[in-house]
């Protein structure tokens, strides 16, 4: 079975969801459903300065320094055949592959993805709910938290809406890469 993970020391972003879809692991690469709008926010936001496809996506660590892993690498139909242990299990390794590869940016896909993860981490929760964009507080020592829309299509949430907020991190990438150290 293959893990769709894409890891290299200090990449500029690594990008978690929360596993494989049936159809990425049946494709090979990750955020292969038809109906995934990853790729397309991706380039609409500035993060990369064309629309890859799913084949590409390994392109991405050498293009940009651009990642991926999940937190469970068993992919399902739907995250809630997911089983609380396997989210236990799956987050103390992201946490362990977070401080070995020590990316800039760990971009969480989703709300709940960033949730499952903050659970290992109980002294670290936020009093207020998760907001999108950067989070107050580092998870990692060094590594900068943004917390993104899910791409996936079955998200109610405008094309636009999610594209304006991936842009917030285009932007701290860019900075990043004109000479700005956000890890200080």
């Amino acid at each position: 079975m293959p893990t769709l993970e894409l890891l290299a020391p200090d990449m500029l972003v690594l990008f978690i969801g929360f596993n494989p879809s049936l159809a990425s692991a049946a494709r090979g690469f990750n955020y292969a459903g038809r109906s995934n709008r990853f790729y397309h926010v991706l380039h609409l936001s500035g993060l990369t300065d064309r629309r890859y496809r799913p084949e590409e996506s390994p392109r991405l660590l050498h293009d940009y320094g651009y990642g991926f892993t999940n937190i469970v690498i068993r992919p399902t139909k739907s995250v809630a055949e997911i089983q609380p242990q396997e989210f236990h299990e799956g987050g103390r390794i992201l946490a362990r592959k977070l401080e070995e590869y020590r990316p800039v940016f760990a971009c969480y896909v989703g709300k709940g993805v960033y949730q499952q993860f903050l659970r290992q981490f109980p002294q670290k929760r936020p009093k207020d709910a998760v907001a999108w964009g950067f989070q107050p507080q580092s998870l990692i020592a060094g590594v900068r938290d943004f917390v993104a829309p899910s791409t996936s299509g079955l998200v109610r949430m405008r094309l636009l809406e999610q594209v304006a907020i991936y842009r917030e991190l285009a932007t701290a990438v860019k900075n990043w890469r004109q000479g700005a150290n956000p890890r200080s």
